[in-house]
């Protein structure tokens, strides 16, 4: 997964796929868990002038780095915790079952895995949580994107993926992220997350 979180200067320097694939691999690691002292210190150090004034994406993204410079990794940690882990029911689902049918582990899952399947991927054995879970859900999308098989890794294959399983229910979650008191940093994830897919449709309806 990159950690190269400049979105500005040094991304000029890459193609639109590359960059794409970055943001996948960024969101993956902050939705699985808190940012570590590395990859915060990456955050709060990031370029937040677009390359191109006024960007789409340009608001959302300075917000939270702003917010990611504000807090510590104790405090996001905290946050972390208190909004997806602890005993029992978390005050926020990270599963697509839950936002598609209400559900943990129900028929959208099944899908899911049957797409997996056909894709030749699969949960590895060290991951404790189900395949629905949105990090791996964006870990996905960047290998798509950035993947070297182009009988996998191709535009007709993440078009089909993104609106069967990413589009279809992670702006719920985001909304969800955003209205819920206990989120601070995670709300500005949420709403950086909530412009890259709506950034991510156009692109894909252009295409279609």
């Amino acid at each position: 997964m990159s950690q190269d979180l400049n979105l500005s200067a040094s991304s000029r320097a890459l193609d639109e796929e590359t960059a794409r694939a970055e943001v996948y691999g960024l969101l993956s690691q902050l939705y699985y868990q808190a940012p570590d002292d590395a990859l915060l210190g990456q955050l709060q150090v990031a370029v937040t002038e677009a390359p191109d004034a006024g960007g789409f994406l340009e608001e959302p993204w300075r917000e939270l780095v702003a917010c990611a410079r504000s807090l510590t990794q104790v405090q996001i940690a905290a946050e972390f915790n208190s909004l997806f882990g602890g005993v029992g029911k978390p005050e926020v689902y990270l599963f697509g079952s839950h936002y598609l049918s209400g559900f943990l582990n129900e028929k959208p899952l099944v899908r899911l895995r049957d797409d997996l399947a056909e894709l030749g991927l699969a949960r590895s054995d060290g991951m404790p949580e189900t395949e629905d879970h949105v990090a791996y859900v964006f870990e996905v999308m960047r290998y798509l994107i950035a993947g070297d098989d182009v009988s996998v890794s191709n535009l007709t294959r993440q078009q089909a993926f993104f609106t069967q399983h990413v589009q279809s229910w992670l702006p719920a979650l985001c909304q969800v992220l955003q209205d819920q008191p206990r989120a601070v940093f995670y709300a500005r994830v949420a709403a950086f997350t909530e412009a890259f897919i709506s950034v991510e449709s156009q692109g894909f309806d252009l295409v279609a």
